[in-house]
C-alpha cells in the first residue's frame, strides 16, 4: 500500500452537510431573532469561501439597508445559536456520501492510521462522527478542528500538525478533501490529494489534485494506489 495513513475532511467529504444542515440552520437562526434574512442554497455556496459562519453572518448583517449597532455582538449571538441548532436538529437530516463508510473500514482493515483536519469545531465533528460513525469514531485521531488553529492558513498548521503527531512523512498519507480550497491546504503541507468532488465544489481548479473523483462508490484504496495522476 502506498500510503499509511489517511486525513479526511468533513463538510461536504464525508457528508452533505453544508446543504442538508449548515445551511437551513443559518436560515433558522436568522429567523429566530427575527433577522430577515434567508439565505438560498446558491447564495450559501458562494459564501463558503469565507472561513466560518460568525464572518458570513457578520457580512450579511453589513448587507441590510439598515445595519444593526451591535453588528458584531448580533453576528457571534447568531453563530452561537446556528450551532445549537445545527447539533441538536439539523445534523441529524444528513446523508453520508456513498464509499465513505467503506473507505473507513477498509483503511481500519489495512492497519492505516485516520485522522481529521477540517475548518469545522471540535464539537460539531464530535457530534457527526457519533451519529453517523459509532463503531468507528475512536478510529480517529487526531481530530482537528476551528480550535485547534486555521486549516486553510498559508502554512497549513493543522495538516502539518497531524503529520508531526504521526510522525511521518507527508507523501505516506493520503488527504481526501472535497474542494479547491481544502486541496490547496493539503497540497500546502505536501500531501498528495485526492479530491472527491460534489455537486456544489464540481467546475473548482482542482490540477494540483493528484486524484479526481466524483465518487468514492466507484473507487478503491487499490484502485487509487495503482492510478498514476
Amino acid at each position: 500500500m502506498r500510503w499509511d495513513g489517511l486525513i479526511w475532511d468533513v463538510d461536504g467529504t464525508l457528508a452533505y452537510t453544508e446543504k442538508e444542515a449548515h445551511l437551513p440552520a443559518c436560515n433558522a437562526a436568522f429567523a429566530a431573532l427575527g433577522i430577515p434574512i434567508q439565505w438560498s442554497w446558491e447564495e450559501f455556496q458562494g459564501l463558503l469561501t469565507i472561513p466560518g459562519n460568525h464572518l458570513r453572518m457578520a457580512e450579511a448583517l453589513r448587507s441590510l439597508p439598515s445595519p444593526p449597532k451591535d453588528l458584531e455582538e448580533l453576528a457571534r449571538r447568531l453563530a452561537d445559536l446556528k450551532r445549537k441548532l445545527y447539533l441538536e436538529t439539523f445534523l441529524r437530516r444528513t446523508r453520508l456520501r456513498a464509499g465513505v463508510r467503506d473507505w473507513i473500514r477498509e483503511a481500519r482493515r489495512r492497519g492505516l492510521r485516520q485522522a481529521i483536519v477540517s475548518t469545522t469545531d471540535e464539537e460539531q465533528i464530535s457530534a457527526l462522527l457519533r451519529l453517523h460513525f459509532a463503531d468507528e469514531a475512536s478510529w480517529f485521531a487526531p481530530v482537528l478542528g476551528k480550535r485547534a488553529g486555521r486549516k486553510t492558513a498559508p502554512d497549513s498548521p493543522l495538516y502539518r500538525r497531524c503529520l508531526e503527531e504521526w510522525g511521518l512523512p507527508p507523501e505516506r498519507v493520503l488527504a481526501i478533501e472535497d474542494s479547491a480550497v481544502g486541496l490547496q491546504a493539503a497540497r500546502a503541507a505536501g500531501l498528495p490529494c485526492l479530491v472527491v468532488f460534489n455537486d456544489y465544489t464540481a467546475g473548482q481548479d482542482f490540477r494540483m489534485a493528484d486524484w479526481v473523483a466524483d465518487s468514492l462508490a466507484r473507487l478503491s484504496l487499490d484502485q487509487l494506489a495503482r492510478k498514476e495522476r
